[in-house]
Parts: structure tokens; sequence; C-alpha cells
């Protein structure tokens, strides 16, 4: 850990990207803490206010500005932040376990199991992922488990694939063949002898495809098949605003950029992770 901590402040990517992302994580935790305004309840007096900093902690005071409806932009984009970590999060989580358990028993058990599994990951890499997601979730209807269910089936074939790659070579390893000589049964090896060695790999993946999922999120959002009003996200935020990008530029302009800091804030942390856990890319350095 204490290696991990040094490598980490040694690289200023990995080192911002992390400061950036769990500031992003702890506003939205805390979020129900902060003396914000109701991110649903308009006020059409304050009809797409401008940004000010005048009487910043004052009761009613609008830091970034209003919406169409006299929301406040601040607090619907960190209320949205909550919806977005939430659906990225648990839609890579689900997407890792599955993934994860069929990488690792494609590459255990190899022969008919491997080539069916391997020949379904073709067959969904071959679809545009963002075409079926569109697909599934208009077909399922909009809701925040749907979204969660479609973002996670689009997540798990890239676990599946790396993880598949992991457990060919393991499977050979003296380890695993020692406790195939003893008896042990298949389930004890995959779980107990091959799992430990492929979570890095995962945790790494899982680092990447969340800045993905979050993308996809958005644009489901923007597309009016994401999480529906009241409850603010970033992409919803984006469609309402861009009747007015021309009159009022900070209705898109400040979610755009919490999607583009998020985003860049997990790539440069991921890039890091994966480095690190990298032997090759370490020994360059």
């Amino acid at each position: 850990m204490k290696n991990l901590i040094k490598d980490l402040m040694r690289s200023k990517a990995g080192l911002i990207g992390a400061i950036l992302l769990l500031l992003i994580v702890f506003v939205a935790v805390f979020a129900p803490f902060l003396d914000l305004p109701d991110p649903t309840r308009g006020d059409l007096r304050a009809r797409l206010a401008g940004p000010t900093w005048d009487g910043l902690f004052s009761p009613g005071a609008h830091p970034l500005g209003t919406d169409e409806v006299g929301r406040d932009i601040l607090s619907r984009m960190i209320h949205g932040s909550r919806v977005t970590l939430l659906v990225a999060t648990t839609a890579v989580v689900l997407g890792g376990i599955v993934g994860t358990a069929l990488g690792i028993w494609a590459g255990y058990k190899g022969g008919l199991v491997d080539r069916v599994l391997m020949r379904l990951v073709d067959i969904q890499l071959a679809i545009p992922l963002m075409l079926l997601a569109l697909l599934v979730v208009a077909a399922l209807g909009p809701s925040l488990r749907n979204v969660v269910l479609v973002l996670a089936l689009t997540s798990w074939i890239r676990y599946a694939r790396i993880i598949r790659a992991q457990v060919l070579s393991l499977r050979e390893r003296e380890f695993v063949q020692s406790a195939h000589a003893i008896g042990a049964s298949t389930m004890r090896i995959m779980f107990f002898h091959i799992l430990p060695n492929v979570l890095t790999p995962a945790l790494v993946v899982g680092t990447l495809e969340l800045a993905r999922i979050i993308i996809m999120d958005s644009a489901l959002s923007f597309l009016g098949l994401g999480v529906q009003p009241p409850t603010p996200s970033w992409g919803r935020m984006l469609a309402d605003g861009r009747v007015y990008i021309s009159s009022a530029w900070w209705t898109v302009t400040f979610p755009g950029l919490a999607i583009v800091l998020t985003v860049l804030s997990v790539n440069l942390f991921g890039d890091w992770l994966r480095d690190y856990f990298d032997p090759k890319t370490r020994n360059k350095k």
C-alpha cells in the first residue's frame, strides 16, 4: 500500500486524476448535507439568471446561474453527479462480476464452453454498443434499473476477454496443477486459486470502463432514455439547455464541464493504475 501511494505521488497525471475523482465522489456523497437549493424546484422569477458570485453565501444565490425554469444549476449538477456515479459504478460492478466469472469459466474449462462464450463476445462486439443500449432501453423503457442493466450488458464482454486471456496462462501454472493433482474441485480451483490472481486486471478494466459508462449514461439521458425527470442528470441538463445555448451558455457549459472533468479524472487514474500493475511498463520508468 505504501509503495502504491509513493508511486501515485510520483505520477503527476495519476495524482491529479485521483484528487479530482476523490473530490467529485466526496461532493456527490455528501450532497444531501450541503446547504443547496432543491434541484427539482424552479423559480420563474429567476429564469435563466446568469452566473454571479455576488452574495455567494446568501440564501437564493445562484453562483452557476439557473436553467429555463429557474432551477439552480450548481445544485442540479451536484445532485446529478450522485445519479451518474451510482449508475456507472453499479453497471461496472455488475458487468465486472458477470464478465470475470464467465472469463474464468471459459479460460479454465476451454473446449466447447470457451468457443461458445467467445463467439457470444464476438457477436456483441460486432454490434455498436451505443446502438445496442438504445435498442434495449427503448424496448424495456427508460428507468434507473433498466439503464443500469443495459450498461452492464455492454460492459461484461471486456472483462470476459481480458480475464480469459489471463486464465489461459494461469491454468498451466504450478500452483493450479498442484491443486488439480490433489483432487481439488473445479469450483475450488477457480474461486480460491485463479480468482485472486485476476482481481488486479479486473480492477484496472473496471476503472477504465467507468469513464465509458459515464459517457454512455450521459448520452442516454441526453436522448431522453436515461433517468427520467424530475431526477437531475448531466445528460438531461445538456438536452434541456441546448435550446438556450446562444443566449444562456451556462446551461450547457457547466454540465458539459462536469462530464469532461469526471471522465478525464477517471481516465488519468485508470491509466496510472494500469501502468502501475504492468511490470513491463514499470520497468521502463
